[in-house]
């Protein structure tokens, strides 16, 4: 999945909203530390009252946000795994009655709670129902189009969540006009941070793919890799962070541990055109690079004695797989940090060309070349000339 078809999800979770039919809604209440089931309730999603629709559609919009590798991952199925997620999540899917709904949905609960171990109660939600999406925008003059004809997918969502225990407070009686302690014993089911879900099937260009889970972790760069593995039974996969810091390595093992700014610019200048060629093409999936195009990137960007044998070693010695491929949109940083004990700048990876490391007078400098006056607190600086 990419972005536009999370995003096209994501917004379509209101209320009342013929493009997103949600029919039944499944919480299981986990004691903490036994995983054991202490309640658990299935109703129709339309039987709950609108505030409380509304606090789970919320928390639903937050299973599905977040950055891509980062914090959400489409995840592949593994093949020959017995007792499967894939096939129970496609048989409760597609299973008739709600009985048997729940109980696929409660083989899923039992994998979750078979290592992990909690410090605090969780609840399990599931939720499964209809997404739609017309086919092609209306047309104000015809008025065809729009939901004349739409595609449809039926989808289950699950949302993991931890309960807080309330804090003592102080509390104002109206009627009694008196101040009282407030001693609600209730836990809270924090529905606001999600510490994982899922969405099955994912959804690439409106078509539903059952062989791929979108997986959203409790936090960024750090999913669970036992979730991943024993509990949706995927194959395992690289964060963005992990990502850069693997390309950073073979970088390194490629060009030395010293180079001029501009190269490091103009690498990160020819990836960045590659991702923006692709959306020129408005192709749905972002480029993979492999070692043959990091070789011809290094070598446009001005980085000598580069061939294929050297780069391909890099692939091998830094991630173990000379085939293994980067998405280029994770090797891109939105902005780099120099950091020294002077002072740290933030700059844009296409601009440190501007970013010179030199000596003067003996002193090691940093020079930043800028096009406009510098203000530092509301002052104009002098400009002298070296």
């Amino acid at each position: 999945m990419n972005k536009k078809d999370i995003a096209n999800i994501r917004k379509e979770f209101k209320l009342d909203n013929y493009r997103m039919q949600i029919r039944e809604i499944f919480n299981v209440y986990v004691k903490k530390e036994s995983g054991e089931i202490y309640h658990q309730v299935s109703q129709p999603f339309q039987m709950l009252d609108q505030e409380t629709q509304e606090l789970f559609l919320s928390n639903f919009k937050k299973v599905l946000t977040g950055q891509l590798d980062s914090k959400l991952f489409e995840l592949k199925f593994r093949r020959d795994v017995e007792d499967s997620t894939q096939t129970i999540l496609f048989d409760g899917l597609h299973s008739d009655s709600s009985e048997d709904w729940n109980d696929y949905m409660l083989e899923i609960v039992a994998k979750m709670f078979a290592q992990a171990v909690y410090e605090f109660d969780t609840v399990v939600t599931f939720i499964r129902g209809e997404y739609r999406k017309a086919t092609r925008k209306r047309d104000l003059e015809s008025e065809e189009g729009g939901d004349d004809e739409v595609f449809s997918s039926e989808f289950i969502l699950c949302s993991l969540n931890k309960t807080d225990q309330p804090k003592k407070a102080l509390m104002f009686d109206y009627i009694e006009q008196e101040y009282k302690p407030y001693n609600v014993m209730d836990p809270i089911i924090n529905l606001q941070s999600p510490m994982s879900g899922f969405l099955f099937p994912a959804f690439n260009d409106n078509s539903a793919d059952v062989n791929h889970i979108l997986y959203c972790a409790g936090k960024a760069n750090q999913p669970d890799f036992t979730f991943i593995e024993d509990v949706l039974n995927c194959e395992v996969i690289m964060t963005a962070q992990e990502h850069k810091d693997s390309f950073e390595l073979i970088l390194k093992e490629v060009i030395g541990d010293e180079v001029e700014s501009t190269i490091i610019s103009n690498v990160y200048e020819e990836i960045d055109k590659v991702i923006q060629e692709n959306e020129e093409n408005e192709e749905s999936e972002t480029p993979m690079l492999d070692y043959k195009d990091i070789e011809r990137i290094l070598t446009v960007s001005g980085v000598e004695n580069v061939d294929t044998a050297k780069v391909e070693h890099a692939f091998k010695s830094v991630v173990d797989d000379e085939k293994h491929e980067f998405k280029a949109s994770n090797l891109v940083p939105k902005t780099i940090k120099i950091s020294t004990k002077l002072a740290e700048v933030a700059i844009n990876p296409k601009d440190l060309k501007n970013v010179k490391y030199i000596t003067f007078e003996g002193k090691r400098c940093l020079l930043l070349e800028v096009d406009e006056e510098v203000v530092v607190e509301g002052f104009r600086l002098e400009s002298q000339t070296l």
